[in-house]
């Protein structure tokens, strides 16, 4: 995981979208609803709802350092 981690942080533009949402379930967040092209996800004990839409096969650079954002701000995916 922390591979993926670390390509997140380095190289978002080359991140697929199937990639950006394996990242988010491995950080504890699970998908609620599907609207259209809208995945939304959410987790226990943090504020922020994730929003992530697709670029044909591709996640958006942006929603790629939003999730690791979210993952460096509530320490998630430490290793113990």
């Amino acid at each position: 995981m922390n591979g993926l981690l670390e390509r997140a942080r380095n190289n978002p533009q080359s991140f697929t979208f199937r990639e950006l949402q394996q990242l988010a379930e491995k950080a504890g967040f699970r998908l609620r609803r599907i609207r259209g092209s809208h995945h939304v996800y959410s987790r226990k004990g943090v504020v922020e709802i994730i929003n992530l839409q697709p670029k044909g096969r591709m996640a958006k650079p942006y929603q790629v350092r939003q999730v690791v954002g979210l993952i460096d701000k509530y320490g998630l995916l430490k290793e113990k």
